[in-house]
């Protein structure tokens, strides 16, 4: 009877996750597919748009990265109200707004308002993506984290796959039309609908396993019986700013985002610069490391979950992904290779950022998981500005891009030893 009885709830456990998966993911990744489309398009935006206005490109990585300092100046106050007011009014607020601010990045008329506009976008994204992370762990243990979190943030992959093809379309098969520049099309018709995602989150997004309708008492309890009593981990967010190994993660965190967004800003100069003119065919091969991305994301994830592990899971794609960026400047002018060692490095950097965010969010438990989440994302992508700035600068000082991808690539060798050097235990 008891093997009967343990099959049968397994079998429960499955079909309850079976209808978490499909009642939460999908929306909860078109959302994210939206908000890494809205970031990183400004790398499409950016063939036009740098020409039209007359941008340098020390002022393109400055104004792409710019949009992370509102960011992180705004993701912990945004974090620790989600408990407070909900998933549901807090997903529905950031979806409107940067949605609006993104399709008026077509006003832009010079760097001061194109830093002003990016520093905008970044303010009403706030919190969205460590938002998420909190949200999953209210639905997810840590035997199913990794996957859930690599589903949702293959969203990442997913805007470089939809992303580039779109962008490079619209910006050419749009130019003139009604007086507007290709870029201004692009940024107006990627931007809009995630005002329409803003509504529809207040119907779909339950602020918490207790209030979801679709699920059954039965499930309920069984869902709490799966993640765990909350009150046992009930430390404060002060207790949690003060923990250095949450620092630690943070920089860990940075070293990883710096060279991901340097990649997601510059790809298409990447590729331009060996050869590619065509706008179109570019945004095809910038597609290409984003399939191996989301197929890397999906399996390490699912591995991380299968063994039990993470920093091995993190760190060593992280190494590979620096090793292999650095290898991308040795065989400069050469298109294929340079495809080959891009489309690896990305797919690395993608697996080790799917892997790290299941480390806090079993680390950090309760209602102060919001904010500690929040903490880490809010000092580590900082990088995200540092990176594609770094390589705007190098490129202008020296007029190529080696120096910065070389710098760009010891970053993920570093959070590796990081991550590799810090052994989490479980914070109770």
């Amino acid at each position: 009877m008891l093997v009967i009885s343990s099959e049968s709830a397994v079998d429960d456990t499955s079909t309850l996750y079976n209808k978490i998966n499909w009642r939460l993911l999908p929306f909860l990744l078109i959302c994210y597919l939206f908000a890494y489309l809205d970031r990183v398009n400004i790398g499409f935006a950016k063939l036009q748009m740098q020409g039209d206005l007359g941008f340098s490109d020390a002022a393109y990585g400055v104004g792409a990265g710019i949009f992370f300092i509102g960011y992180v100046l705004f993701e912990i106050p945004s974090n620790l109200m989600l408990p407070r007011i909900g998933a549901r009014k807090t997903f529905s607020r950031i979806l409107v707004l940067w949605g609006i601010t993104s399709a008026c990045m077509l006003f832009v008329r010079n760097v001061p308002m194109f830093y002003a506009m990016r520093f905008l976008l970044g303010i009403f994204e706030a919190g969205f993506a460590p938002g998420m992370i909190y949200y999953l762990s209210c639905w997810y243990g840590p035997q199913r984290m990794a996957r859930a979190i690599a589903i949702v943030f293959l969203a990442g992959p997913l805007g470089g796959i939809v992303g580039g093809p779109v962008s490079a379309w619209l910006i050419t098969a749009l130019s003139g039309t009604g007086g507007l520049a290709g870029w201004q099309w692009m940024f107006l018709v990627e931007g809009l609908p995630c005002i329409l995602l803003g509504v529809l989150a207040l119907y779909f997004v339950p602020n918490r396993p207790a209030d979801a309708g679709w699920l059954t008492e039965q499930e309920k309890r069984l869902l709490a019986n799966e993640i765990g009593s909350s009150a046992a981990h009930n430390h404060s967010f002060l207790a949690v700013a003060r923990d250095v190994r949450v620092y630690v993660l943070a920089l860990a965190y940075f070293c990883i985002i710096a060279a991901i967004y340097a990649i997601s800003f510059w790809l298409p100069t990447f590729i331009k610069a060996q050869g590619v003119n065509d706008t179109v065919q570019l945004g095809w091969y910038s597609a290409l490391p984003y399939v191996a991305a989301a197929f890397g994301m999906y399996y390490m994830g699912r591995r991380s979950d299968r063994v039990g592990e993470r920093r091995f899971h993190s760190a060593v794609p992280a190494t590979v992904g620096g090793l292999l960026l650095a290898a991308s400047i040795l065989v400069d002018g050469n298109l294929a290779a340079s495809l080959v060692l891009l489309t690896l490095g990305t797919c690395a950097l993608w697996m080790a950022y799917t892997v790290f965010w299941a480390m806090p969010s079993e680390y950090i438990k309760g209602p102060a998981a919001a904010g500690g989440i929040a903490l880490i994302n809010t000092i580590g992508l900082s990088g995200g500005f540092w990176g594609p700035a770094i390589i705007g600068w190098a490129k202008t000082a020296t007029g190529n891009l080696h120096l910065g991808v070389l710098i760009l690539a010891t970053l993920p060798i570093i959070a590796a030893l990081i991550i590799l050097a810090n052994k989490l235990p479980a914070k109770r």
